[in-house]
């Protein structure tokens, strides 16, 4: 197969030949239709991600068909379509016992834990606790999309932050979490403000929805609800600034490196009992629930879509992910059938 591939963090990848996967006894091996372009991959190419073991094929938001399943595999066959939460649960532990797959105390990760989609095949263990089936109404495209973005914002905004209809949302960073969260958060009734540097990204807010925030007057003091969706330290205090008592921050953006550990205002936290929450991705028994919202148009995530590259483009577009603006304007998702005839090393 053709696939990505990292062998010194921080340096290009390159598109090169590598052995077809073996498929696990309780896994799958999938041809992959669609794959994100996401920023925790950037992240995982800088070295933030101490899972990852070089040389390593990134890329955890997918979307293909079973080519092969393993002799322990009963839910599954070849021919479906399907897409997985980039959390791989286990299903045994505590946490999967109450219906919290996504923080998994067993946890694998493809494009982490193990090699990812970023290639013409992948293969995808636990199959029966994690694979989503794909409805005919949802394109590979967007199914792709699902996986890490728009299932994290969703679950975020329905089910961490719990948003009612007429609060107030702050959503930083619109990128594609940020948009999905937007979308999502409009879906739910609230009045939602948009605020990111780039006018692309604003725009595209603005058109589903929300009110690009201009001065600060409109984010201080009165908001129900924050979302950091960029990751940022300055982002997570300003967005417990602007909560109201008892109001709820919601830190879905990767805080890598030096920026891991931020200063937090415990004080006013305790004095308002804000509620500082994270939202770690979603899991698959709560996919139905979503996809039904999406098949019925009550949320439309191909409107996040900007850009569909082929395995040729995907190094440098994932090296270029750390420069300003590059996420801005939507979603972007590889088509490894777009760079069929690309030459690998």
């Amino acid at each position: 197969m053709r696939a990505l591939l990292v062998t010194e963090f921080r340096a290009l990848p390159v598109l090169t030949e590598l052995p077809d996967p073996a498929c696990p006894s309780d896994g799958v091996v999938v041809a992959v239709e669609a794959t994100g372009l996401c920023r925790s991959d950037w992240h995982g190419w800088l070295g933030h991600d101490d899972d990852i073991v070089l040389p390593h094929v990134p890329g955890h938001e997918l979307a293909g068909t079973v080519v092969e399943a393993g002799r322990g595999v009963a839910r599954w066959q070849i021919g479906e379509r399907i897409t997985t939460p980039f959390v791989l649960a286990c299903g045994r532990c505590r946490s999967c016992e109450r219906g919290d797959g996504q923080v998994c105390e067993d946890q694998l990760q493809p494009g982490f834990t193990q090699w990812g989609s970023f290639a013409d095949l992948v293969a995808i263990p636990r199959a029966d606790v994690n694979l989503v089936r794909v409805p005919d109404e949802v394109s590979s495209d967007v199914a792709a999309s699902l996986g890490c973005r728009f299932a994290t914002a969703y679950r975020a905004v329905t089910h961490v932050a719990r948003v009612q209809p007429g609060e107030t949302v702050v959503v930083r960073g619109c990128g594609g979490v940020g948009l999905a969260a937007v979308m999502v958060a409009v879906a739910r009734g609230a009045r939602v403000l948009a605020v990111d540097p780039d006018p692309a990204s604003l725009a595209l807010a603005e058109d589903l929805g929300a009110i690009p925030a201009g001065s600060g007057e409109e984010l201080t003091g009165g908001v129900d609800v924050t979302i950091d969706a960029y990751g940022d330290p300055a982002n997570l205090a300003a967005g417990l600034a602007a909560l109201r008592p008892r109001g709820r921050h919601v830190q879905v953006g990767l805080l890598g490196g030096d920026a891991g550990s931020p200063r937090v205002d415990v004080g006013r936290i305790l004095r308002l009992e804000l509620q500082l929450l994270g939202s770690h991705g979603m899991p698959a028994s709560d996919y139905p629930g979503m996809l039904a919202e999406i098949a019925d148009g009550t949320l439309e995530p191909g409107r996040l879509l900007r850009d569909r590259i082929g395995l040729a483009e995907a190094g440098p577009r994932l090296a270029a992910l750390g420069l300003p603006g590059a996420g801005a304007g939507g979603t972007t998702v590889i088509r490894p059938d777009l760079s069929r005839g690309a030459s690998a090393r």
